[in-house]
């Protein structure tokens, strides 16, 4: 058995708890272990611990912008990747068109997350209808394609090798964050039979171990005639998400944990009340995550803790330095501006270090490290 080592320490000037009530004219910096699951200690500076001069190296903040990445191919297969470790792949594909092919994912499960558009997917397990905001999770090698009814970009996350599982909720129960009853699965529906009776040769383009393989069939193999069991794809969209919430006391993002894989979670934040307390923090607290890689996929909305971010950008934050709130944000909250959020956001925390890919000229902001100084 192993335990962290803990024991209550107070040294200086502090506040009393966590993220309420700071000395006057300090900033609060948390340090954190297991991705503010562990041992933390809570520093308090006379200064904001993201006001860097300068900056060198390549652990830095990063921020790019997808709506400047081209519209390649009619598969998924064709997306962009953006990035990659041995336990998860982020890639983002644009699509107007049909598939006329299925594709089956043998390196793991995948979640889609639906940035624009709207349609039908058609899998094994039958159909289901998606749109703006959908969460679609798909378990490695089900066999599945689109029929595109608006346009479609498409935020593709890779548990590779891996799983994609339920949080879990402790005291607050496991109806909390989304009601299990609020999924939606595939239905063997008509629609899904006359798709079934198309005739001709089908192909299914199966990637496994990073390649693809083509199989082509006489018939059309989604052609189940019923099925029994309690794995399958499944549906969630961020407006049936009610976050867990406090006035006195801002959460961690691990409070807005919607999956679980190895090595990762995602995260999902959604519109809510800020806090309305005095004396707490009315915006994400400086914090060091010293084990996870924090990806933020901006849906729509304002980013209430970001400067000159908009929908469909990205930005990733090697674990190793501290990070938070830019400078106006950070005054915003102070002057409690405003009372709720309208951001929708993914959030992804990776143990493992984040690769980025090679991305074409013009979408990554390489300004973004210095967006955290105060201008004169």
């Amino acid at each position: 058995m192993r335990h962290w080592f803990q024991f209550p320490i107070r040294e200086g000037d502090t506040s009393r708890q966590a993220h309420c009530d700071m000395p006057p004219g300090t900033f609060e910096r948390e340090i954190g272990k297991e991705g503010f699951f562990g041992p933390a200690t809570h520093m308090y500076h006379s200064h904001p611990p993201t006001g860097w001069s300068d900056w060198e190296g390549p652990l830095r903040p990063r921020a790019f912008d997808t709506n400047k990445l081209p519209s390649l191919g009619h598969s998924p297969w064709d997306a962009t990747p953006l990035l990659h470790n041995a336990s998860l792949k982020v890639r983002l594909w644009q699509s107007d068109k049909s598939m006329n092919h299925l594709v089956r994912n043998g390196d793991g499960d995948e979640c889609l997350f639906v940035h624009r558009g709207e349609g039908r997917l058609f899998c094994d397990y039958g159909h289901l209808s998606f749109s703006e905001g959908d969460y679609i999770i798909l378990p490695r090698a089900t066999s599945w394609r689109l029929e595109i009814e608006q346009p479609v970009t498409l935020l593709m996350i890779e548990a590779t090798h891996g799983s994609y599982m339920n949080a879990e909720r402790g005291l607050v129960g496991h109806h909390a964050v989304f009601d299990p009853a609020i999924l939606e699965y595939p239905r063997l529906d008509d629609a899904f039979k006359a798709q079934s009776e198309q005739p001709g040769e089908w192909q299914v383009l199966l990637k496994a171990r990073g390649q693809i393989n083509r199989i082509c069939f006489p018939f059309n193999p989604l052609d189940a005639q019923g099925w029994t069991g309690d794995l399958t794809v499944f549906k969630l969209n961020w407006r049936d998400i009610r976050p867990l919430m406090s006035h006195r006391y801002h959460l961690p993002p691990s409070a807005h944990t919607t999956f679980v894989a190895n090595d990762f979670v995602i995260c999902t934040f959604v519109p809510r009340p800020i806090e309305s307390d005095p004396g707490a923090l009315k915006v994400p607290f400086y914090h060091n995550n010293d084990d996870f890689d924090e990806v933020i996929f901006y849906h729509q909305g304002n980013f209430f803790s970001r400067d000159n971010i908009e929908a469909g950008m990205i930005t990733l934050h090697p674990c190793g330095f501290t990070h938070g709130p830019h400078p106006k944000a950070f005054a915003a909250g102070a002057r409690h501006s405003r009372t709720e959020t309208d951001e929708v956001a993914v959030m992804i925390d990776s143990r493992l270090p984040l690769e980025v890919a090679e991305l074409p000229d013009g979408v990554e902001n390489i300004d973004y490290v210095n967006s955290w100084q105060v201008k004169s």
